[in-house]
């Protein structure tokens, strides 16, 4: 009764494939970006927005006689409105000015040249806190130099 198996070996055509087949999955991705692609834009809500009014605002391009402008030049020069002021007396002048100006009317506007030394800027806005003012505020362009016309 004992028979004798044989084993039989059957090598296949080719070895087993381990790579992922990405074919399909490229195809569904494609598929839901087109569907994606779709419906977007119909899911957009319009949302009512109310924008404020605007309104006129004057531009002022001359500066008012009675604003003070502190102005450093490329030499470290200070100016109080166009008249020129030296290191010593630039708190002392600068204080008589605004000593005649209401509490909140003490303004101080500068303008310092694109070579100006940065330090000159510093010493002159102390200075004008020195000198009383409550609001320091610095103009990015010139107003028009009324020495130049």
């Amino acid at each position: 009764m004992s028979r004798k198996t044989r084993r039989v070996a059957i090598k296949p055509a080719n070895p087993p494939n381990s790579d992922i087949n990405v074919t399909p999955l490229i195809d569904v991705v494609l598929v839901m970006l087109i569907i994606f692609m779709v419906v977007t834009p119909l899911l957009e809500k319009n949302l009512d927005v109310r924008v404020p009014e605007t309104e006129k605002v004057e531009t002022v391009t001359e500066v008012p006689p009675d604003q003070l402008v502190v102005r450093i030049g490329t030499e470290g020069e200070f100016k109080i409105n166009y008249d020129k002021v030296t290191n010593e007396e630039y708190v002392d002048k600068l204080k008589s000015k605004l000593e005649r100006r209401k509490e909140d009317d003490k303004i101080v506007f500068f303008i310092a040249d694109d070579k100006a030394n940065y330090a000159r800027l510093i010493a002159a806005l102390d200075g004008a806190k020195q000198a009383g003012a409550k609001v320091l505020g610095m103009m990015t362009t010139p107003p028009e130099d009324e020495e130049k016309k």
